[in-house]
């Protein structure tokens, strides 16, 4: 699927069934909220927190995949409401970092160091 399929899936979806858009800065709450709910899965699956129980363990990584649609279904939201195209974006900001970090990061000696 491309980036501005997926934008228009999400617009339609709106359209047909939730009602309108959130304003832009409901959504720019709620793209936190689930950054926060991605971050605490992060913290519980890579770094020292434990989870509360076997069950959400077990059921992390697909919780981690549902969290990961939720921040892009949201980040979709506000790129519709706004007029960004994301696909172009997302060029554009690939042909950036290419230009800038063409050979950066293959020289960044603490990235070497840890082979």
């Amino acid at each position: 699927m491309q980036l501005s399929e997926a934008q228009e899936q999400v617009d339609n979806w709106i359209k047909t069934y939730g009602v309108r858009y959130f304003s832009e800065l409901t959504n720019m709450a709620i793209l936190t909220e689930e950054v926060g709910e991605l971050a605490r899965l992060f913290s519980r699956m890579y770094g020292e927190q434990s989870f509360k129980s076997e069950e959400l363990e077990a059921a992390a990584p697909e919780k981690l995949a549902d969290e990961m649609a939720d921040v892009l279904w949201v980040l979709i939201c506000l790129a519709n409401q706004t007029g960004v195209d994301l696909e172009a974006a997302f060029k554009k900001n690939m042909d950036k970092k290419t230009s800038r970090d063409s050979t950066r990061h293959q020289e960044n000696k603490k990235l070497l160091d840890s082979k």
